[in-house]
């Protein structure tokens, strides 16, 4: 059972252990007492499957605005633009925190703040900071840390969130009338009890719902929890269409490959050798929005122009990249 206490104040729990989560909780923890729950291993998020690196205006030659404009472009206008600014003017704030936490970015003497930056598709310009090619695991080891160290941090492994309790959990006729999250139901997986944990507040930071596809390059815990919780609790839920994804990844193994490797000179070409990918975006060929390289992909397998003896996938070209910058 986590360390609760009738005569002390409620802990803040937080349900998930990715970057999301470890944010929060050493922000909180300054003043609160922190519980962060982990369905499986702490090492096991989302988080450290990411490769490629995380978005900034560092730049002098960028702007938030060219940020803006390549992020409302890139979401066929879908994007919410007051937010998408919203990012783009806190993005650097946001890498500094992490340099100041001691994330282990890639650097570059001429670059801005000492960093290197790379190029992914829809962007205009260079504005991803990384560590090489597993910039999530780099973060996440290192907020990790942090919050082990943290006093006012508790971290559970392997418990299970199964439901928030709210009014609709109590039997006070006058409790049931106030609308609020008092804690969590949670299955403590070593023990196999179900356990109620009382909560100040209560974090959803689980992630998204990509495992639910056969083929992707979401992890395990990727399976939607916290948007299903948060449904039953009484929130909105909302553009559940929006599933992150990767374009390219080895084939028939669920692995991902950055889009770095593009943004660094790799290509796509079909069965023909075709540098495809210049019919569909002309402009931005192979540095297009996910969206658009994914279904320029699809179109070209579907048309019978996939590669394999199936017919089933695209060739990527990094070869002509020197193996220093791969």
């Amino acid at each position: 059972m986590p360390k609760t206490s009738a005569t002390d104040s409620l802990p803040v729990v937080i349900i998930g252990a990715g970057l999301a989560g470890l944010t929060v909780a050493l922000e909180l923890a300054e003043t609160h007492q922190v519980i962060i729950m982990a369905k499986r291993g702490l090492s096991e998020s989302a988080t450290a499957w990411a490769q490629g690196g995380i978005v900034g205006v560092l730049d002098q030659q960028d702007s938030v605005d060219a940020h803006v404009k390549d992020t409302v472009e890139a979401g066929a206008g879908l994007v919410v633009e007051s937010t998408a600014r919203y990012i783009a003017e806190r993005s650097a704030d946001a890498i500094d925190w992490l340099v100041d936490q001691g994330v282990p970015f890639t650097t570059d003497p001429q670059g801005p703040k000492g960093l290197h930056l790379t190029r992914e598709g829809g962007h205009s310009h260079r504005r991803i900071a990384h560590a090489a090619d597993a910039t999530g695991k780099a973060i996440h080891e290192v907020l990790l840390d942090k919050a082990r160290a943290h006093p006012n941090i508790q971290l559970l492994e392997r418990w299970m969130a199964l439901d928030l309790i709210t009014n609709r959990h109590l039997k006070d006729k006058q409790l049931k009338k106030s609308e609020r999250c008092y804690g969590v139901y949670a299955l403590n997986i070593s023990t196999g009890k179900i356990e109620a944990i009382p909560a100040s507040a209560v974090v959803l930071a689980t992630g998204g719902v990509g495992k639910v596809y056969r083929y992707t390059s979401n992890p395990e815990t990727a399976t939607g929890d916290g948007i299903a919780m948060a449904w039953r609790a009484g929130c909105r839920v909302g553009n559940m269409e929006f599933v992150q994804f990767h374009p390219t990844g080895i084939y028939g193994a669920g692995v991902l490959i950055t889009e770095g490797a593009r943004g660094e000179g790799g290509y796509l070409t079909n069965s023909q050798g075709e540098r495809f990918m210049e019919r569909y975006a002309p402009s931005a060929k192979d540095l297009a929005s996910r969206d658009v390289v994914s279904r320029s992909m699809a179109m070209e397998i579907r048309e019978g122009r996939g590669v394999g003896a199936e017919g089933d996938h695209i060739h990527l070209h990094l070869n002509h990249i020197d193996s220093a910058v791969l």
